[in-house]
């Protein structure tokens, strides 16, 4: 980790700075030959919550499980926040996610934590029932039977039913209106090599599941593409997010690819599912991590993408082949400049992996310490961290190295994701 160090600390000194569609969902098991087997968590601990979450991500994994224009941060609020909801509204021990139902003496809080998940599940992803309901019959049959066992089922299917409800209508299935590329200098338009549509062009007027709206933390303008600031920063990732960079050191290029290789908010759900696992939490506190995790993430998504098309900045490729253009004296044009890996398709400002990973750090941070190691896997590769600013910072640099994005695009979403995780945290 020394080196790695030395590189993050360099680096940071010069970066400047769906609806519900039945009354209720009650389990149904599925019977049949060859079943896969499924792990059951021991009752009362956190491990139902980690493989609910394992069951989300898996979900994901198929590209027609939702539509394209539906944000995954949201499906992981909405699970999480059932879980959290339906164990509060039978402990009392923590303050509700918007509300509790009423659950009567002796409800089991693992059995409704189960329910709720099942229940929200199957109703983003009713295709998917059957492996849903699978895993809610694995998870079930470890809790002794009884009536505390049925009031707990009662209460999750009421908390999911309640949940998935409210958010039925928060503007999540809109369909995004055509995106109007710019002309001038600084206005964002799709990116080479294949210049695909923008998806989430009105993700940030989705309803926040804690803000009061999208704009609520909307970072400041950032300077004019004009500015020596802008220049300052554009040649930064010019050198070293190029693909041919000679500046960028062999480290810095596996930690590029390292966070592109999944999506930055699967990573920090399996983050939290291992320390979840390692610590042995109990289901109480399991639920109230992942819920300040996922509702943090989830609204730090929103708020980002009101703020990237409030400002609609161009990407540092666009920037650097309209170098030619002189729309900045300091800046020299590369009309065959090509990132580290392909641009993603939004604008710039702010940076999605800063507030993201920001989000994440700042809430885990606040359960576990800042200086609790960590290991963060992707797709196979492991990187090792003194704590959850270090990776972080690492996540953000990333893009940087990557060609992605700018120090003031990453600024920018360092700044935010931290906002909305505190906002997050002191009402949860």
């Amino acid at each position: 980790m020394g080196g790695k160090q030395k590189t993050l600390a360099v680096l940071i000194g010069t970066a400047l700075a769906a609806g519900l569609t039945s009354p209720a969902f009650g389990f149904t098991a599925t019977t049949g030959a060859h079943l896969p087997t499924l792990r059951a968590a021991t009752p009362g601990s956190g491990m139902s919550v980690v493989e609910w979450n394992r069951e989300l991500i898996t979900i994901l994994s198929d590209p027609k499980a939702q539509p394209s224009t539906v944000h995954p941060t949201r499906s992981f609020a909405l699970l999480q926040a059932a879980e959290y909801n339906a164990v509060v509204s039978i402990t009392r021990a923590e303050p509700a996610y918007l509300f509790s139902v009423a659950a009567p003496r002796g409800a089991r809080a693992d059995a409704a934590a189960n329910q709720a998940a099942h229940d929200v599940l199957v109703a983003l992803y009713p295709a998917k029932r059957a492996s849903v309901d699978r895993r809610l019959s694995s998870q079930l049959s470890a809790i002794p039977d009884g009536s505390g066992k049925q009031a707990g089922i009662r209460v999750g299917a009421a908390v999911a039913r309640r949940l998935v409800s409210l958010r039925s209508h928060d503007g999540s299935a809109a369909k995004p209106p055509p995106f109007s590329p710019g002309n001038k200098a600084g206005d964002y338009r799709p990116t080479p090599p294949d210049f695909p549509t923008p998806v989430f062009t009105n993700w940030g007027s989705v309803k926040p599941f804690v803000l009061a709206d999208g704009s609520q933390f909307r970072p400041a303008a950032p300077p004019a593409v004009s500015t020596a600031a802008y220049a300052t920063a554009l040649n930064e990732v010019k050198s070293l997010g190029s693909k041919t960079s000679t500046t960028r050191t062999p480290d810095q290029t596996a930690a590029g690819k390292f966070w592109a290789a999944a999506p930055v908010w699967n990573v920090w759900n399996q983050v939290a599912q291992d320390l979840v696992t390692s610590q042995n939490a109990s289901l109480e506190k399991a639920v109230k991590v992942f819920a300040r995790l996922d509702l943090s993430l989830a609204d730090t998504t929103i708020a980002m993408y009101d703020a990237k098309y409030a400002y609609r900045v161009w990407r540092p490729v666009t920037a650097i082949r309209l170098g030619g253009t002189h729309y900045n004296p300091r800046i020299v044009g590369d009309p065959h400049w090509n990132p580290l890996l392909p641009t993603a398709p939004d604008p710039s400002y702010p940076g999605a992996h800063g507030a993201l990973s920001q989000a994440a750090a700042t809430t885990l941070a606040g359960f576990y310490g800042a200086h609790h190691r960590i290991a963060v896997t992707s797709k196979g590769v492991t990187r090792t961290f003194a704590g959850f600013q270090e990776a972080a910072t690492e996540a953000w640099l990333s893009r940087l190295w990557s060609g992605q994005h700018t120090s003031l695009d990453n600024r920018a979403g360092q700044q935010l994701g931290t906002r909305v995780a505190d906002f997050v945290a002191r009402r949860l």
